[in-house]
């Protein structure tokens, strides 16, 4: 059975004057998330009595409490034990952001590829300093497995280790905020991947990983980081190819009338 966290005697609300209140609402919980008043799993007060504490109607309550569920701050449950709760942190949920962002086109390809070379350069940099003999040997085992989807011809198995690779990677720096920005960048990578016509591995890039194997067990943290830079850049450019060609399609198809409101 869960652990039913106490109540702290000490969380205490002030009420809102702002007109748009829910976003006050969310500030509030979120201010007493960052001093620590609010912990992961710890409930928040009864709807009633937390409208009543911020001088808020319910309403602009459940709005606020429907945001930060949404954020992947709170959970709402409902019945006799339900109510808000404070939600462990989701790494997953920076991922789905920036996932928006890119399919609103506020993150280009542009974007994805410079922010993926700064931090893969570092992340290799810090690899080489931190990695353990079984960090290694688990990234030479995913290159063995990365080569043998791409001889069976295996496309979304070999995509799938050839993704593992980065996570790998970062693992092996012991910095979460360094894990997370890889897991988020490698998943949005991902998508754009499968979107290419035939899922064809990208030629040459077994070659470059196990290049990169040797200067990681050589400890050379510059000739890594140039193997890492050289397949990125490549990799921006086959993406950024089946890209455009994907968009030329996708305007062919809409209708003249359509394309003429567009360009004008």
């Amino acid at each position: 059975m869960a652990r039913k966290p106490p109540q702290s005697p000490t969380l205490v609300f002030e009420p809102i004057s702002r007109p748009r209140a829910f976003e006050e609402i969310c500030d509030r919980i979120r201010h007493q998330l960052s001093v620590g008043a609010l912990q992961p799993g710890d409930k928040l007060p009864a709807e009633r009595d937390l409208a009543k504490q911020l001088g808020v109607s319910r309403s602009a309550l459940r709005e606020a409490l429907r945001s930060l569920e949404i954020a992947g701050i709170v959970v709402l449950r409902k019945g006799v034990k339900g109510g808000a709760f404070i939600r462990p942190g989701d790494p997953k949920s920076m991922t789905r952001v920036m996932q928006d962002l890119v399919h609103l086109g506020s993150i280009s390809l542009d974007d994805l590829t410079e922010a993926r070379l700064m931090i893969q350069t570092a992340v290799v940099r810090m690899a080489c300093e931190r990695a353990t003999a079984a960090d290694i040997a688990a990234i030479e085992r995913n290159v063995d497995n990365t080569a043998e989807m791409t001889r069976l011809g295996r496309h979304e198995d070999r995509l799938r280790y050839a993704m593992e690779f980065y996570r790998l990677l970062a693992l092996a720096t012991r910095n979460e905020i360094m894990t997370m920005l890889v897991d988020a960048l490698t998943e949005i990578l991902l998508r754009f991947l499968r979107g290419i016509q035939g899922g064809a591995p990208q030629p040459g890039l077994v070659e470059s990983r196990r290049r990169f194997l040797r200067h990681l067990k050589a400890r050379d943290a510059a000739k890594a980081s140039h193997e890492i830079e050289v397949h990125l850049t490549k990799l921006h450019k086959l993406l950024t190819q089946s890209h455009a060609r994907s968009q030329g399609a996708a305007d062919r198809q809409r209708p003249r009338r359509v394309r003429d409101q567009a360009k004008s």
